[in-house]
């Protein structure tokens, strides 16, 4: 008996890299999976649902229940069939994990149009209409009068949190989505659904030669950067025993840490009247003296 024992869950971009891991160790830990997957390369160019099958086979192989579905995640109605498709094949709907997205990496100074909106759609867009499309059924099953404990775990990232040069565009989505995850976690607790993110830290196509290489890992050794070691920490936030929602966490190897975003820092006042323009820069230098500084952007 795993924790996710007969739970229906989704997971995006589930073909390669994290979402496959995800994908897998649900699987382990019993649940039903839908293993979305447009097969897509790390820019977002050509398609095939080969890796999604394969990944399904993968399951099938140690027993596990799985489906293949192709939606591009980011188009409403093909995100709102591949909901329905999970619930037709097994009756319910328990938890999505929000995983697919591709890179267009540039500088800002550089960066086109299209490179910053394919990017936008794909990891912003592409997690809020399946999870849209979700609570629209959650939300009906309570009105009905049926209980709902229903999961979503949404995927940021270090460069959401913290920004990363050259990644402005991917930064910015996962910025959103990170707080994407709060507002859905004020918003949905009232129909029974948890939710919560992760900010991996993982080698993967989106990583690979940027930030990690396979040449890293020696043989026989603990692969700290593979995505297998924050699957664990998916299955648990899906699983009916996460007690937690709105939270966003980092995981790496066999740590992990939650990682809060915007709070109020220091007040610097200059009492009960109005400041004056000559004074704002005296108030600014000492809310931040007293204020916890900002990690520091990636690659700056």
């Amino acid at each position: 008996m795993g924790i996710c024992e007969n739970q229906v869950v989704i997971v995006t971009g589930a073909g390669r890299g994290l979402g496959r891991s995800h994908a897998l160790e649900l699987a382990r830990q019993g649940a039903k999976v839908l293993v979305n997957d447009l097969g897509v390369e790390r820019d977002g160019s050509q398609g095939s649902n080969g890796p999604a099958q394969q990944v399904v086979n993968d399951i099938r192989a140690f027993g596990g229940q799985a489906e293949v579905n192709s939606a591009d995640v980011a188009d409403w109605q093909q995100a709102q069939d591949m909901i329905h498709q999970a619930i037709d094949t097994w009756g319910r709907l328990d938890g999505l994990v929000c995983n697919a997205g591709f890179l267009r990496d540039r500088m800002l100074a550089s960066m086109n149009e299209e490179e910053w909106d394919s990017v936008i759609r794909v990891h912003l867009k592409g997690h809020f209409a399946p999870a849209r499309h979700a609570i629209a059924y959650w939300r009906d099953q309570v009105k009905s009068g049926n209980e709902v404990v229903a999961r979503i775990v949404n995927t940021s990232s270090g460069a959401g949190l913290m920004g990363s040069i050259g990644q402005g565009n991917y930064a910015a989505a996962k910025a959103a989505i990170a707080l994407l995850t709060v507002q859905q976690a004020a918003e949905w607790e009232r129909y029974g659904v948890a939710v919560n993110a992760v900010a991996p830290d993982a080698r993967t196509r989106m990583t690979e030669g940027i930030f990690y290489s396979s040449d890293d890992v020696k043989e026989g050794t603990f692969d700290e950067k593979s995505p297998d070691n924050v699957a664990p920490l998916v299955a648990w936030l899906i699983s009916h025993g996460c007690d937690i929602s709105g939270r966003t966490f980092e995981a790496t190897a066999g740590q992990l840490n939650v990682c809060d975003g915007w709070q109020h820092g220091a007040v610097a006042s200059v009492g009960d009247r109005r400041m004056e323009a000559e004074e704002v820069a005296k108030l600014v230098h000492q809310s931040i003296k007293n204020t916890q500084p900002p990690e520091t952007v990636y690659g700056a």
